[in-house]
């Protein structure tokens, strides 16, 4: 039992995604990689395992519960890449939909357009999603709140971290679409430009102190209360009694 003061070390589990057809560089893989390696004041009580999965439902299958269970996480910060788009997707649910016509990096293609027959159709996320808009904002890079994570991996797996967490003491689980990245020399005139690695970093590092601080916040809620020890009972001499009162007793 811990009370005030005594608060645990934090757990982070941090995922990132390999190649797969159409991104033959993702970005989350490094992401993931170098968050978890990253040195700051902050972070010095946290315990940060990172993961990369292999672009598969196979592998989120396998992978992804197990790694819940043997981790245990207070926060599940998940990174996939949206090549679509310029921008950092801040996802606020998951989807029970995947679609059969996108293989995976195997070569696999869902068989049925759900996830999980009898599921509800959508999965709420438990993270302060406005706070980490605002975060990454702050930083001074572009980010929106997004209410489709796809139907592709990064769906599946947002989907199977909060299926698999579900519960009254569940972390704190996220999903961040990431776009692609920059290489090479910025090119003047070229319109709005990518971001850059290193951009990806600072926004991925906002987000986790965001969620570190909201995993906290949680903790101390649910701590217990110490209890102040009640005074001892003093035992209260028997004084004697005036002259007087004991004339009356005699008397009586």
């Amino acid at each position: 039992m811990t009370f005030a003061g005594d608060l645990v070390p934090l757990t982070v589990l941090l995922t990132g995604f390999g190649p797969f057809p159409g991104a033959p560089f993702n970005p989350t893989t490094a992401l993931a990689q170098r968050l978890a390696a990253r040195r700051r004041p902050a972070f010095a009580d946290l315990t940060r395992v990172a993961h990369v999965f292999r672009t598969s439902y196979a592998a989120v299958d396998q992978e992804l519960p197990a790694l819940i269970k043997r981790v245990r996480p207070d926060v599940v910060l998940l990174f996939g890449v949206a090549t679509r788009t310029n921008y950092l997707r801040i996802e606020t649910r998951a989807r029970n939909a995947r679609s059969p016509l996108f293989p995976d990096a195997s070569g696999a293609r869902p068989s049925a357009g759900i996830i999980a027959v009898g599921e509800p159709a959508t999965r709420m996320g438990r993270a302060p999603h406005r706070i980490l808009l605002a975060a990454v904002r702050a930083q001074r890079l572009p980010a929106r709140l997004s209410q489709s994570a796809g139907r592709y991996l990064c769906n599946f797996a947002y989907w199977r971290a909060l299926a698999a967490t579900d519960g009254s003491r569940a972390p704190l689980v996220q999903f961040i679409h990431v776009p692609t990245v920059r290489h090479g020399p910025v090119v003047a005139g070229a319109g709005r430009q990518q971001l850059t690695s290193t951009d990806l970093e600072r926004a991925g590092e906002a987000i986790l102190m965001a969620l570190i601080v909201a995993a906290r916040a949680r903790q101390r809620q649910r701590r217990p209360v110490r209890a102040q020890a009640a005074p001892a009972a003093v035992p209260v001499e028997a004084q004697p009694k005036p002259k007087r009162e004991r004339r009356q007793a005699v008397a009586g």
